[in-house]
């Protein structure tokens, strides 16, 4: 909000967003089929990426948030790796209108947790014998819209 001239109102506090902790809920890596899956392989592997977002309130202005990722890379039948991480935080939402609050904690929430899970994963995949896996910016955004899409078109299948 700006008081007519641009600049902000002195009156209304400014919107926070603050990280008070972030973690690892969870995490699975297997590599079922080593030493066999560590070889050279003939074809570049398919690789199936899941992620979800869920969140929590724990206190009238803080929010648990927590990224899911899954992840399979297979040749075949033969499945190379997969992997599992629950990777969340804490934020605390302060000034932020109550018709932005969801919005804040499905889509920037999760968007400053993205880089550290990514890294996460890709030292487990390196770990686990193969090379870095480096996942793609997720575009938290879309993800919100399509989520809201299906929820609505989920409620209007219902009966009433």
């Amino acid at each position: 909000m700006t008081n007519g001239n641009g600049s902000p109102r002195s009156d209304v506090p400014a919107p926070q967003l603050n990280v008070l902790v972030q973690y690892t809920k969870d995490l699975s890596f297997e590599n079922p089929n080593a030493p066999r899956s560590l070889g050279p392989q003939q074809q570049q592997p398919a690789i199936n990426i899941q992620i979800n977002v869920g969140a929590n309130a724990v206190a009238e202005q803080d929010y648990e948030v927590t990224l899911s990722i899954e992840g399979k890379a297979e040749i075949g039948d033969m499945v190379l790796f997969n992997f599992e991480l629950a990777y969340a935080g804490v934020f605390r939402i302060q000034n932020v209108p109550q018709e932005n609050l969801h919005p804040v904690v499905m889509i920037e929430c999760p968007r400053l947790l993205f880089p550290f899970a990514r890294e996460i994963i890709a030292t487990s995949v390196r770990d686990g014998g193969f090379p870095p896996l480096l996942l793609d910016p997720v575009d938290f955004v879309g993800l919100y819209r399509q989520n809201l899409a299906a929820q609505t078109t989920q409620q209007q299948q219902q009966p009433s």
